[in-house]
């Protein structure tokens, strides 16, 4: 067994289309991030079939397990603890994730850490530099779009979601709509750098105050362009309508979030979730941010997306709590992180 501060932990993550293992040691350091992708596979369908990623998760799991141990060169005994999602996510994508840390939970007599995937997409941050508190978090990704307030480790408060549409989904629908390939956001982000913002579509901020994301009307508005300007059999100028919706989608998420980081009087804010690979965004939230006294960490792109080294870095703390979970643990995909 390691020291307390040194502790092992074995991550596992799947769910949705990505099985993952990871071996972290003491929340911060990173001896393996195996990553088995089904983008390619899930490409021809236009998005993620559960069944399908359910399938591949039980052909990879075992094999993925075994490469994130051999590459930290270590055995299962010299682990501490075996952390999985438990939620939110597809549910049957979960349940292989679960079942396979249980097993090797029971089997090695090592206790096992639920870990929440959003709270994974936070902690991601901290392989790269230790947190201040109070931080302000914003999870962007294809099913999460929140700002999420945390005065210490482990103590999240979600103060603005999404009412419909996430930003990712939103991004996926938008390109299907343009004829785009899945996954649809790097696609848009790459017209977006060639195009100018000449449809100006709406900006929903919502109420007055409200720290709430709505997506699901500038969704709309692309949508009834395309067949306003089809019907007309004009030019559809992919690289403008591109361009045009995601400054409308980046500007309320920089807007929305420097307002709450100012107003919560935070020290770091943190960019979380697949959509923080997005070029713009990352190049527009560092623009607001740089004249403040408020540091700003975004995520190197290998720890955007859904990995198991952040469920390790988010597993961390809830070890030092002691709070593991029983072997009744299950898959929990309307899990919330209050």
């Amino acid at each position: 067994m390691s020291s307390e501060q040194n502790e092992i932990i074995l991550a596992i993550e799947t769910s949705c289309d990505e099985t993952a293992a990871a071996v972290v040691k003491g929340g911060k350091k990173l001896l393996s991030n195996v990553v088995a992708t089904q983008m390619d596979i899930h490409k021809k369908f236009g998005g993620v079939v559960p069944e399908v990623a359910s399938r591949h998760h039980i052909e990879q799991i075992t094999m993925v397990i075994e490469q994130a141990l051999d590459e930290a060169g270590m055995t299962i005994n010299e682990v501490d603890a075996v952390a999985v999602t438990e939620g939110p996510g597809l549910v049957g994508a979960l349940l292989v994730g679960v079942n396979a840390a249980k097993a090797l939970a029971y089997a090695h007599h090592k206790p096992v850490i639920g870990v929440h995937h959003i709270a994974g997409h936070i902690y991601a941050n901290r392989l790269e530099k230790d947190f201040e508190f109070p931080l302000m978090s914003l999870v962007v990704s294809g099913g999460h779009t929140e700002l999420i307030y945390m005065e210490q480790h482990g103590e999240y408060e979600v103060i603005g979601e999404t009412r419909d549409d996430a930003a990712g989904e939103a991004y996926d629908k938008v390109a299907k709509a343009l004829g785009l390939p899945y996954p649809g956001g790097p696609e848009i982000d790459r017209l977006a750098q060639i195009g100018k913002d000449t449809y100006q579509f709406p900006r929903s901020y919502l109420e007055e105050g409200s720290y709430d994301f709505s997506f699901s009307g500038l969704k709309t508005a692309v949508i009834n362009k395309l067949h306003h300007l089809k019907q007309k059999g004009a030019e559809v100028d992919t690289e403008n309508i591109a361009t045009s919706f995601q400054a409308s989608v980046i500007d309320v998420l920089v807007d929305k979030t420097y307002q709450a980081a100012i107003d919560y009087g935070v020290k770091q804010l943190i960019i979380a979730g697949g959509v923080s690979a997005n070029r713009t965004l990352r190049d527009r939230m560092s623009e607001r941010f740089k004249d403040t006294n408020i540091d700003l960490m975004i995520p190197p792109l290998y720890l955007c997306t859904d990995n198991a080294a952040m469920i390790g870095a988010a597993a961390s703390v809830e070890y030092h709590k002691q709070n593991f979970a029983s072997l009744n643990l299950n898959a929990n995909p309307g899990l919330t992180i209050e």
